[in-house]
């Protein structure tokens, strides 16, 4: 099963910080598990719809969305984060 972490307001928005997903045979990069998680309505849809640019890291580093992923990976799903 992949880990599914996400941060910040993104958690918030989802209600849920992380969870265990099985990845069907069909889901083999960050777009197509967006995608999939889209499918599942809101408040996905609307945490992944674009408008915001959402950072994704699998197992630990930065990745675009054509990225490979697996059932044994980590993938985090972070904000836009401001600093001061």
């Amino acid at each position: 099963m992949a880990n599914l972490l996400y941060f910040a307001s993104l958690a918030e928005d989802l209600g849920l910080k992380s969870e265990a997903l099985e990845l069907p045979a069909d889901c083999n990069t960050v777009a197509d598990l967006v995608g999939l998680l889209r499918a599942r309505g809101e408040p996905f849809d609307s945490a992944f719809n674009g408008e915001t640019r959402i950072l994704i890291a699998v197992n630990q580093e930065v990745s675009e969305p054509d990225a490979g992923i697996g059932d044994s990976d980590e993938i985090a799903f972070f904000p836009p984060v401001t600093g001061g």
